[in-house]
């Protein structure tokens, strides 16, 4: 399967490029800035000096959608509802768009001792265990399945991505690590396969990133994923139980601080 194969599919039953931007956006395609960031719950509001002007622009669903104005650029900033069938929607859609770089932001949870609550994870690839992504490998679907398979995001913006969070997280005293990510569609059922998906390699677990990867990858958008780490299931800090409530605001303040550094330095040049 290919995108052009995709937009292909929305024109056979007489609908547009445009019409699919306002159905899944709520706006124009046109009105979205080269900039783009993607977070599945976070608002703006979580972080301090993000930009000068801080406008929302429209609000549909789950979706909402802001436009952020620095000194020298604009980004839009899109909040797309949690799991990876809405946010792999709004990825597709952003390949209509003006959209020419993406940075996903969000929180992940840890599988190994070493990686603590409040440190940022940068995932050089996530294992694919969600099903939105079957829908984006092509036919035949009952055959066609992409569980288990590696997925990456862009490497050249991935490799510019840690060296300026690695420098940053130096200059704060915070914590970064590059994390091998396993996308899972339960929280409630995860528990059951940790000791499987650490076998698989991975040392991280969270519900986008490997459906993220492929839509942009199939779009033509560099897009990668800097993550907060909410919870470590290896020491029992799990979403469910025994985070303390300074783990909480330790992960909250380097969210709060960090994160606006590595977005604006990202996007710094276009």
């Amino acid at each position: 399967m290919n995108y052009a194969e995709l937009i292909k599919g929305i024109a056979r039953y007489g609908s547009s490029a445009e019409d699919i931007c306002k159905q899944v956006l709520g706006i124009s395609g046109k009105q979205i800035k080269s900039r783009v960031i993607v977070a599945p719950w976070w608002e703006p509001s979580v972080f301090s000096d993000l930009g000068k002007k801080i406008e929302l622009v429209t609000e549909v669903c789950s979706l909402k959608i802001w436009n952020i104005v620095t000194d020298s650029y604009e980004i839009s900033y899109l909040k797309t509802g949690i799991g990876a069938p809405v946010l792999t929607d709004v990825v597709l859609t952003l390949g209509l768009t003006n959209c020419k770089k993406v940075l996903f932001i969000g929180s992940v949870g840890s599988l190994t001792e070493d990686i603590s609550i409040g440190d940022i994870v940068l995932p050089e690839f996530s294992i694919c265990g969600d099903g939105t992504s079957r829908y984006l490998k092509g036919s035949p679907l009952k055959v066609n399945d992409p569980f288990g398979e590696k997925v990456f995001p862009d490497r050249q913006l991935f490799e510019e991505l840690k060296k300026l969070t690695k420098n940053i997280c130096n200059d704060n005293n915070v914590k970064y690590h590059v994390g091998q990510a396993f996308s899972i569609d339960s929280i409630f059922a995860q528990f059951a396969y940790i000791d499987e998906i650490k076998k698989m390699g991975c040392n991280v677990i969270e519900m986008e990133t490997a459906a993220a990867f492929r839509a942009a990858k199939m779009a033509n958008i560099p897009l990668v994923a800097a993550f907060s780490v909410s919870d470590n299931t290896a020491v029992n800090k799990s979403l469910i139980s025994g985070r303390t409530a300074s783990d909480k605001k330790y992960r909250k303040e380097v969210r709060r601080t960090i994160f606006p550094k590595i977005i604006l330095g990202l996007f710094k040049d276009n």
